[in-house]
């Protein structure tokens, strides 16, 4: 940057004049005609740009989930994570950039402290009177493969890109999944095991 000092200017007012960024003035509308952006000169090596994630990057990893004796909730949190792909350095939020993640012995999940008799799920059809309620302990015993997956969709972004994300979630009921060929990696998750 080139800057002369005058002859009243002493040394060091001359380097802090050097080191200031000079404003420059947007073309566009912007309030004052000024943006934090501009601060820096365009020829700096010190401009640093956002990293934007594309599709062609990602890739998808493969996770398996032993659900037996685990909590639904803590457990549903950490699945929502990778399904979004917040354990990713690429994460972004307007992106789909998780994993899949196929849980197994779905049946086996617990609920703490009574939840499964006091905890209600609503299903509404939509007409009057069609508001079915039952408890989530009966959902589990009838379902649990619907009980785990309503509870991690709750935990993802609403709309097209929350339902891509669902898209990648496996649940079964049994110890068997037919996803070997994607050969997928144990996901341990100790914290989540029923005290």
């Amino acid at each position: 940057m080139a800057f002369a000092c005058g002859k009243l200017a002493t040394q060091r007012d001359c380097e802090k004049a050097a080191r200031t960024p000079i404003l420059k003035p947007l073309q566009g509308r912007h309030f004052g005609g000024f943006s934090p952006r501009s601060r820096l000169d365009e020829s700096s090596e010190f401009m640093m740009r956002t990293y934007s994630p594309k599709a062609s990057e990602v890739v998808r990893e493969w996770h398996v989930v032993d659900a037996d004796g685990l909590v639904l909730g803590r457990m549903a949190t950490e699945v929502a994570s990778i399904l979004r792909g917040k354990h990713k350095p690429m994460f972004s939020m307007h992106m789909d950039t998780g994993d899949h993640v196929v849980i197994v012995n779905a049946s086996k999940i617990v609920l703490t402290s009574g939840k499964a008799d006091s905890e209600l799920v609503h299903d509404y059809s939509g007409y009057p009177g069609g508001l079915r309620t039952q408890t989530y302990g009966n959902l589990l015993s009838r379902k649990p493969e619907d009980a785990i997956r309503r509870t991690i969709r709750g935990m993802l972004p609403k709309g097209p890109l929350g339902r891509q994300m669902i898209k990648k979630l496996k649940v079964h009921a049994g110890p068997e999944h037919g996803h070997e060929a994607q050969n997928p990696k144990v996901l341990n998750l100790p914290h989540a095991k029923a005290r």
